[in-house]
């Protein structure tokens, strides 16, 4: 269903699988003219990785509102949004090849939003994902996105589902916790541990690191933390 033409869309979509790979699904909300969630819809992939998940949820979004009006698009996750603010421009140069030569991963979806992309005007924006004063959209994406993946059925507004549940992912305030103190921070829901590089290294993803830069631990090594479950 497509949402009805206005000036500007404010979004935010999620992914989520539970196991990585497990059972997974993806959602995506769309605000209200005061930026609160209005319209939204998630549904199930099955067993899929959590990049999969996050890719699906934009290509979702992105098929679901009008190309003719400029949006905005939350995201906390750092693959799904550098693999087509970042990454693409080279990988289609390089005939859908990473600067190492390995096949683009997960490239049929990505073709699939570069697609849907060619012409819109799309404004991204990463929002940290768990945060107990994170941002609203997101966090709906997230717990919608949470739930398809668990119960594996499709909701949305336009179905009149209840609003999904609060996610057991986002930290409680502590006890004491003073007004405007800052909130504790989870990296995605994932507990690979980050360092900075001793010395300079490639990714998995092709593109290199120096050293001093934050790396995490991956399937093929260490590489930038955004790429640890590509």
């Amino acid at each position: 269903m497509i949402v009805p033409m206005r000036e500007r869309v404010v979004a935010a979509c999620d992914g989520a699988s539970k196991g990585n790979p497990g059972p997974a699904g993806w959602a995506w909300v769309v605000a209200d003219d005061s930026e609160a969630p209005d319209r939204w819809e998630a549904g199930p992939l099955g067993r899929a990785t959590n990049n999969v998940a996050e890719l699906t949820a934009l290509e979702q979004l992105l098929a679901a509102t009008d190309p003719d009006v400029p949006l905005e698009v939350r995201m906390d996750s750092q693959y799904a949004m550098k693999a087509v603010t970042t990454w693409l421009p080279g990988w289609k140069r390089n005939g859908w090849k990473t600067s190492a030569g390995k096949p683009v991963a997960n490239q049929e979806l990505v073709v699939r939003i570069d697609e849907l992309l060619d012409g819109r005007s799309v404004d991204f924006r990463y929002v940290p994902a768990h945060q107990v004063d994170g941002d609203p959209l997101n966090d709906f994406a997230d717990r919608a996105a949470s739930q398809a993946a668990v119960v594996q059925q499709a909701a949305g507004s336009a179905q009149g589902s209840p609003v999904p549940p609060p996610s057991p992912d986002t930290p409680k305030p502590k006890a004491g916790r003073s007004a405007g103190a800052k909130s504790p921070r989870r990296s995605g829901g994932s507990s690979a541990r980050t360092i900075k590089a001793k010395f300079p290294g490639r990714c998995m993803c092709g593109r290199s690191y120096a050293a001093g830069e934050p790396i995490a631990k991956n399937a093929e090594g260490w590489g930038h933390p955004e790429c640890r479950t590509a």
